[in-house]
């Protein structure tokens, strides 16, 4: 394979210019990598998805042992490569799944088909593809459910680096009692909360989502990373809803 470095789209937005771009790269037998990146930040590669399909295999899994087995009703924060709403898509029992994104370039390109996954989410007649504040729906006490008054079985958050270390510094506030709690309301009885994360699961936030939902547990996630030639380390929270 020739090599390649391609630039796909480029665009001003208030959090940053962001960028999409794809390349091969010769120290990984020119594997084609797709890459985001928002101003010189690199938020997101192809060559690492396992975590972020995780989330929606491991909250998925949560939920048909808290007892949701069939016409689940997922939102997913953050859409990104689409691993994560193309993971809840994949299993049975979900109906619908309604991704949420705040810059309007990264639902193009999912509608313009130019990620690896192509356009699927953009065409498949059960995901929805929203432009919006997450954070903002999420912590709107005036709605008990996003979008609309009701609430969903899951809510799976791909958005952040990690409960500390945000995108924006606006995002800092959903990460306290008051915004869980409000997020929470908005999840059935028994559903789940799932949250991604760069980082090592952190005590502080488990014990705070525990002030919140009946049940916590994390997750570590371990894959190969080619570059270091040894395993990366990511984590997923997983906070289930009281039951009736």
């Amino acid at each position: 394979m020739e090599l390649i470095f391609e630039e796909l789209d480029y665009q001003a937005t208030p959090l940053g210019d962001i960028s999409l771009r794809r390349r091969t790269d010769p120290r990984l037998d020119n594997t084609l990598i797709y890459e985001v990146k928002l101003g010189d930040e690199f938020l997101m590669s192809s060559l690492f998805v396992e975590a972020e399909e995780q989330l929606s295999k491991l909250a998925l899994a949560k939920l048909e042992s808290n007892g949701h087995c069939s016409a689940l009703d997922i939102v997913v924060g953050g859409l990104g490569l689409g691993y994560t709403s193309l993971a809840a898509l994949e299993h049975s029992a979900v109906e619908r799944v309604r991704t949420i994104d705040v810059m309007q370039p990264v639902i193009s390109w999912h509608q313009q088909g130019l990620l690896p996954i192509g356009d699927v989410l953009a065409k498949e007649t059960r995901s929805d593809l929203i432009h919006g504040d997450f954070f903002a729906l999420a912590r709107d006490e005036q709605s008990d459910g996003f979008l609309n008054d009701q609430p969903v079985h899951g809510v799976f958050l791909d958005i952040d680096h990690s409960p500390s270390h945000w995108l924006n510094e606006s995002n800092q506030g959903f990460y306290s009692l008051a915004s869980l709690a409000t997020l929470a309301s908005k999840i059935k009885a028994n559903g789940v909360f799932g949250l991604w994360s760069n980082e090592m699961p952190a005590p502080e936030f488990a014990a705070l989502l525990g002030e919140v939902f009946a049940e916590v547990e994390t997750h570590i996630i371990r894959f190969a990373n080619p570059y270091s030639g040894n395993e990366s380390i990511n984590s997923v929270y997983l906070a289930s809803v009281n039951g009736e």
